[in-house]
């Protein structure tokens, strides 16, 4: 077949194209790495591990700056001898005498330049920039996804987000203003140097003494806007975190007609972040004005020093043109270094705030002999386990209970007595403080977690969804199931029907419709239903339900709990009710109490020994659970 023919104006554009991927490929930013479990909390040790994929990309970089600064203050020498030509003679003399070299000069200027100047443009912006920005947002959100729950049930997510999205920016400022500006800087700083002492020795003492007067300011203003950089970071992070809080919780902040009160609590930050921010304009004023007058200093000495030499016959005018050239380029060159110095530690005070929640160790790591659960039966074995998540008090006190292969076993308890916390313990949400979970002889502290988590379904009392398609969050349960699969899940957690009738905003139907946030354009029926299909997909050995049918009407519990009762057959079950019918066919029901074990039996057996879950059976309403009042 004969390929299609290219215009010369496509072609050119493919051609173009070709080079950019040619660049933006030099660096693979997904390449992959050995993960630590406790990064550098150091800010160049962080920094060191990310550049390594770069250090070729880097070297040919800092030298194609140093090559493009050096030009650049080499054109500035030329215009002095340029002018000495001129001043020489004739025109037909002095082309005669130094045409070539001028002709050889303008051609270098017309193609090497630009060939120079692109090449150190497409490493930084098109090698370096968008790579090293992708490579550790990548790096930083592979390592935040590993820590633990208790570690994000800590902190805002909107902080959290905030410092993965704001740190890759700021690092890529880091390495671009060092390569742009420290770089093009020190070189022409150099050879505005070798280039006075060329035309009389005495011209660089003036720029020797201002250099030292600049080294002391940029010294000043570095120490001060370091500090007030990163202050002003995390202002903004703290702003960005009440922000978000309030619009993840807005059903609550309308609700109870907060409005008012949410604006002052964001006014708080918000008047935080501008106060840290005028504190590091000030230094950035200061610094601006002491420059003005250093610069102005500098004109002044070398122009006059260089007009005083010519005037007694010890340079000449090309010496005086090349000297206030140079000054002329110094002066501007310094607000943009000195800009850019700041900008740089302004970004590295970003970083460093970034390194806050980017750098900090995980939590909970798998042992470094792990192995994969490997579930036989599905017997659970808890033995003396305690946990108090650090406090004196609360969680889990001493508990041992053996759960037999296929058992169901029901968990009961007023508000804080520890059953949410026993199946955080189950999950390995958190390490045991005392005592351990066994798993067909296996302590899960010592299998992958992964592994632990492949073999155990569980349903929440609050279905989170992700905010994606229905679609997408069935399958998430298990991602290779079909969609046959998927469909029949949805019919068994009596879904189906409702999700078919679903339109999103932007016009998504049925299963490909987005659920919104958290699935928030969901009733919270739908979402507890989309969530038991998302299990009933899985189909897990070992089952956990958390008030699994808690957010569903009379009509529609009544159907799935027959379903959940045909999921439940040859798993081993725990499940957690405030409905105590929901629970009474189970094989035995554990009564928690201050952390412990108060009774266990089955429902006729604890009915008869009248104790508290006879008391709790007795006070039910409407199959609820009637002690919220007693709250712990």
């Amino acid at each position: 077949m004969a390929k299609a023919r290219l215009y010369p104006t496509e072609s050119f554009n493919e051609s173009l194209r070709a080079v950019f991927r040619f660049f933006e490929g030099l660096v693979d930013p997904y390449i992959p790495y050995p993960q630590s479990d406790a990064p550098p909390r150091r800010l160049w040790p962080f920094l060191k591990e990310y550049i390594q994929p770069f250090h070729g990309v880097f070297a040919v970089t800092a030298v194609i700056s140093i090559i493009v600064a050096s030009v650049d203050v080499l054109l500035i020498w030329y215009v002095g001898r340029l002018v000495d030509f001129l001043a020489m003679g004739k025109p037909a003399q002095v082309w005669q005498d130094h045409g070539a070299e001028i002709a050889a000069v303008g051609i270098g200027i017309l193609l090497l330049r630009p060939v120079l100047a692109g090449l150190n443009t497409a490493l930084l912006h098109n090698a370096i920039l968008p790579n090293f920005g992708t490579l550790i947002r990548w790096r930083a959100h592979a390592h935040v996804l590993r820590q633990p729950v208790g570690w994000f049930e800590s902190d805002f997510a909107g902080r959290i987000a905030n410092r993965i999205m704001q740190t890759p920016p700021a690092a890529g400022d880091v390495v671009f203003q060092t390569f742009d500006a420290v770089a093009f800087a020190f070189v022409t700083l150099v050879g505005a140097f070798f280039v006075l002492a060329d035309a009389d020795l005495r011209l660089a003492i003036p720029l020797l003494i201002w250099l030292g007067c600049y080294a002391v300011l940029v010294r000043w203003t570095l120490r001060r806007a370091g500090p007030a950089a990163k202050a002003s970071s995390d202002a903004r992070s703290a702003v960005t975190g009440r922000v978000v809080d309030a619009y993840t919780n807005i059903h609550s902040v309308k609700m109870f007609a907060h409005h008012d009160s949410e604006l002052r609590y964001a006014k708080e930050a918000i008047e935080a972040a501008r106060s840290t921010f005028a504190t590091e304009m000030r230094v950035i004023t200061t610094m601006d004005v002491v420059l003005t007058v250093l610069n102005g200093a500098l004109i002044v000495a070398v122009t006059g020093f260089a007009l005083f030499l010519w005037y007694h016959g010890q340079a000449s005018v090309g010496v005086v043109a090349a000297t206030t050239a140079l000054v002329l380029r110094l002066n501007n060159m310094t607000y943009w270094v000195m800009w850019a110095a700041t900008g740089l530690v302004q970004a590295l005070g970003v970083v460093a705030e970034g390194m806050e929640t980017i750098a900090q160790p995980i939590g909970l790591v798998d042992k470094v002999e792990a192995k994969p659960l490997q579930l036989t039966e599905g017997r659970i074995a808890i033995e003396g386990l305690s946990h108090h998540y650090g406090r004196e008090k609360g969680g889990l006190n001493a508990i041992t209970l053996t759960i037999d292969p296929g058992q169901k076993i029901g968990l009961v308890g007023r508000s804080g007595a520890g059953k949410s916390t026993l199946v955080k313990l189950m999950l390995r949400f958190y390490d045991a403080e005392q005592g351990r979970i066994l798993i067909d002889g296996q302590d899960i502290a010592g299998v992958s977690q992964a592994s632990l988590r492949a073999q155990i379904g569980m349903v929440q009392q609050d279905s989170s969804l992700l905010h994606r398609s229905v679609r997408d969050n069935i399958l998430y349960g298990r991602p290779d199931a079909g969609e046959d699969a998927m469909i029949l899940a949805a019919r068994r957690a009596e879904a189906h029907d409702f999700i078919l009738d679903l339109v999103d905003p932007e016009g998504r139907h049925g299963y490909d419709a987005h659920v919104g946030e958290r699935g928030v354009k969901l009733s919270g029926g739908q979402r507890q239903r989309i969530g038991l299909a998302r299990v009933i997909l899985k189909d897990a050995p070992i089952l956990l339900l958390d008030e699994a049918t808690s957010a569903l009407d009379s009509e529609v519990e009544a159907a799935i709990q027959q379903t959940l009762y045909g999921v439940m057959q040859g798993k081993t079950v725990i499940a957690i009710a405030h409905r105590l019918s929901t629970i009474a066919a189970m094989d035995r029901i554990v009564v928690l109490e201050d952390g412990r074990i108060a009774e266990i039996g089955s429902h006729a057996e604890l009915l008869k020994s009248d104790g508290l879950y006879a008391g709790f059976w007795a006070r039910q309403s409407g199959g609820f659970l009637g002690i919220d009042e007693e709250t712990l």
